[in-house]
């Protein structure tokens, strides 16, 4: 078997397009014109394979947050740039794999989001406290908190318990979200740079 970067970011592609469920190990398998029993050795079964493939996109996302957040110095404009590698994640959580997963493998899908969530909050806190350091946060709230709630409501259009998405742009929802946030975490300093970035 090829090296196991290049198979899993293959498999993931694969599991995109096709859905979680949908796509068997046998299929799996001819894309890569090995044996199924060559793949089995690997993965045990198809849930252990999807889980992999999960942790390897969280932790491409992380990392490039991560980056992003150590070469944008200032904490506000950070939270308003735009990447391109991310947003090619956030496009395939509209996909046929997540729409499955939710279905088929909700404890799988369940775990997955969990750890996404801790993951993201994390980098949301490093932002918040480098916010204050700079003069334009709040200090009066807690930041691990807010941050998770910033989560929540971010995915809340992935997956909506209360929300008819037909009645809502989602790109109107996620630009409110993110107004509501920026607004209650900044202070007067801060809510200057959020004008001129005309938030």
């Amino acid at each position: 078997m090829e090296d196991n970067t290049n198979f899993i970011t293959k498999v993931s592609q694969l599991f995109i397009e096709n859905g979680a469920k949908t796509l068997t190990m046998d299929d799996i398998a001819k894309a890569f014109g090995i044996s199924k029993k060559t793949l089995y050795v690997k993965y045990k079964n198809k849930e252990e394979l999807i889980e992999e493939v999960l942790q390897f996109k969280l932790e491409s996302i992380i990392t490039r947050l991560k980056y992003l957040d150590q070469t944008i110095e200032n904490a506000i404009e950070r939270m308003f740039c735009r990447d391109e590698e991310i947003d090619k994640v956030a496009d395939s959580n509209n996909s046929m794999l997540i729409k499955q997963l939710i279905k088929y493998y909700p404890t799988i899908f369940n775990k997955h989001m969990i750890e996404f969530s801790d993951k993201f909050s994390e980098v949301l806190v490093h932002n918040i406290l480098k916010g204050r350091e700079q003069g334009y946060y709040r200090d009066n709230f807690d930041a691990e908190v807010y941050a998770k709630l910033f989560f929540q409501l971010i995915m809340s259009m992935e997956n909506p318990l209360y929300m008819d998405l037909n009645t809502i742009d989602r790109v109107y929802y996620k630009h409110e979200v993110m107004s509501m946030y920026m607004n209650a975490i900044t202070n007067e300093k801060g809510k200057e740079i959020l004008k001129n970035l005309n938030y």
